[in-house]
């Protein structure tokens, strides 16, 4: 007994083993960097100047600043620059947190209390937003211990002897999360013994729990030419599949009258088994053990990569675990016309002649089944949680789209910088050869153009930040683009498409002067600024090199499509400037859930408007 609970209480140990106070107060410093960088970009935090350092103040000078706390009674000073898009760049070391002159330590959690009433939190979402904040802390001070450089990373890519294992080596090192987000690894829900098991970042092997459900409570439905027996025997297997319906034939019931659904083992144990269990007692849900094959988590903590078969597909399963604005559950009613939506798209893109000059791709979520609790669908309003807590997807693997000499990498690794302050984009831009701005431009080329020509061609728009595009390299440079979250994250937003019926949900009504903000906010506000300010801060390239590298590849495709003019004109990617819209006001305003992504266009939180570094090109 003794050894039993000396092993327990050893391994409980080691599950916090990552929280030290070095790594605490490295974490702490590089969340508090980035809480006043990103809040005095979306202007609810207005830095003071104290005086002019370097090359001179003004827009793109460097200075010493300062913010003060609500009470006036704590003040922080720090070095930055104000890059194009009013981006900060603070210098993380140089921040001191002062008290009656006296110097505190850093810590998030003071800041944030600090700084409430100018970041608008209300009082009883405030402790919540602070557990946020503490878990991405606690994350951060996990992620120290990554052990890839990012030169090792590009190495390996660019080396490309596993192009499964590299692809996911790049996957679980990130260390940022989303670059907009001060708290973007919030994963309420989440115990410690869970985040080893299913974190993206321990990249530890998950094997997915099987469920038979009843055909009277669930709907499956795939692609053109794909039915259910197909898509499981190629997922499954013959063998696993004959013993799961043995299993529901050994309990008196008839395989026959159920489908086949995986569930994530933290949904099954901290949901499904309680808030469903009606459903279970009355076997509606027959619970039929694990699946044979290891995944890997993704970034988006509920997609998982086939680690044993990496041919076959990813599968995403709902998770009702709160994250970064949402609760991240799959609806039933979104299920169903999954499949359409993707075929829909996969044949508009491959009668594109521009898209295919460009090479851009999508990896097609071919399968969907979603579950209908009455219960719950009775009890909630639309857009509920307790309506998302059971459906699944599978969505295409991107290696057969590789061609020899390839890789892949997920474009979030772009921002990604290490521990010894190295970024990747620096390093794939030195192992290609190529000049850093010939190098940008056929990133544009591969990611930007077909974005901007879905836009002018169709009002089409991705959610196309980093985790939802994989590059495709070839010895470090960008060569198309594959475009991934189909169903629940691209919107149609005008007259120029005629949609199928069974589509008919991805359009929404956005004022013709919002559509613009697709590019704008999400590329440029959302992508490029942090890319751009990288690529400065490193000394590869200069703020208009960047810029202006991105406006000749703009002027290039508008010379290719004369016809287009109207939409260029209408749909301004020059202008002046544009809207600021605030992603981190959204969370502080409803972290539960910042949008109502059946009208995206609603509640976006503006805050003025934002110079345009392409103007000065126009």
């Amino acid at each position: 007994m003794t050894t039993t609970v000396d092993n327990v209480t050893t391994a409980a140990a080691g599950s916090v083993a990552h929280l030290t106070p070095e790594r605490w107060a490295a974490a702490n410093r590089h969340v508090v960097r980035k809480a006043i960088a990103e809040f005095s970009h979306e202007r609810i935090l207005v830095p003071e100047l104290i005086r002019e350092e370097g090359d001179g103040a003004g827009l793109y000078g460097a200075g010493l600043y300062k913010v003060v706390s609500d009470d006036d009674t704590v003040e922080y000073r720090f070095r930055a620059r104000l890059l194009e898009l009013e981006h900060w760049s603070v210098s993380a070391e140089s921040i001191v947190r002062l008290r009656d002159g006296k110097e505190l330590p850093l810590d998030a959690l003071d800041f944030i209390t600090e700084f409430h009433e100018a970041l608008g939190i209300r009082q009883e979402m405030l402790p919540v937003y602070l557990e946020e904040v503490s878990s991405t802390l606690s994350s951060h001070a996990y992620k120290q211990g990554k052990p890839f450089s990012s030169a090792e990373l590009v190495a390996g890519v660019t080396r490309g002897r596993d192009r499964a294992a590299d692809f996911q080596a790049i996957e679980h090192s990130m260390t940022e999360g989303h670059p907009c987000f001060v708290a973007n690894n919030g994963r309420l829900g989440f115990g410690i013994a869970d985040y080893h098991a299913f974190a993206p970042e321990t990249g530890a092997i998950v094997q997915l729990q099987w469920i038979a459900v009843h055909r009277s409570k669930a709907v499956f439905t795939s692609s053109a030419g794909l039915d259910y027996r197909t898509h499981f025997e190629a997922e499954l297997g013959p063998a696993t599949l004959a013993w799961f319906q043995a299993e529901l034939s050994a309990s008196g019931l008839d395989p026959e009258d159920y489908l086949l659904m995986p569930v994530h083992l933290w949904q099954w144990d901290n949901k499904l088994t309680v808030t469903f269990a009606a459903e279970i007692a009355q076997r509606h849900i027959v619970h039929l053990g694990t699946g044979e094959d290891s995944y890997q988590a993704q970034q988006s903590i509920r997609t998982f990569f086939n680690t044993t078969s990496p041919e076959k597909a990813y599968v995403k399963t709902a998770m009702s675990v709160l994250n970064m604005g949402f609760m991240r559950g799959l609806s039933p009613q979104y299920m169903k016309a999954t499949p359409a939506i993707n075929d829909w798209l996969q044949e508009l893109i491959g009668n594109d002649q521009e898209l295919q000059n460009r090479g851009l791709a999508m990896i097609r979520e071919t399968a969907a089944i979603g579950y209908h609790n009455h219960y719950y669908e009775a009890a909630s309003a639309k857009g509920s949680p307790y309506r998302k807590m059971l459906s699944a997807l599978w969505r295409e693997s991107p290696l057969p789209l590789l061609k020899d000499g390839q890789q892949l990498a997920t474009m979030a690794s772009l921002l990604h910088v290490d521990s010894s302050g190295e970024s990747v984009v620096s390093a794939l831009i030195s192992r290609s050869g190529l000049a850093p701005l010939e190098w940008l431009r056929r990133y544009f080329e591969a990611y930007l153009v077909p974005l901007v020509h879905c836009l002018y061609e169709y009002e089409l728009a991705f959610m196309p930040h980093g985790e939802n595009v994989i590059l495709v390299l070839e010895n470090g440079v960008p060569v198309r683009a594959i475009m991934k979250d189909i169903a629940e994250e691209i919107v149609v937003m005008g007259d120029r498409l005629e949609l199928p019926d069974d589509v008919s949900r991805i359009k929404a009504e956005i004022p013709a002067e919002e559509m613009v903000l697709a590019i704008f906010t999400d590329v440029f506000d959302c992508i490029f600024r942090f890319l751009g300010a990288i690529l400065v801060e490193d000394g590869t390239v200069r703020e208009d090199g960047f810029w202006g590298t991105a406006a000749a590849v703009l002027r290039a495709y508008q010379e290719r499509h004369p016809e287009l003019a109207d939409q260029f004109a209408m749909h301004d990617l020059f202008a002046p400037d544009f809207e600021l819209s605030c992603l981190n006001r959204l969370q502080l305003r409803n972290n539960q859930q910042m949008l109502d992504i059946s009208d995206p266009s609603g509640g976006l939180q503006m805050a003025g408007r934002l110079g345009n570094p392409l103007a000065k090109f126009a």
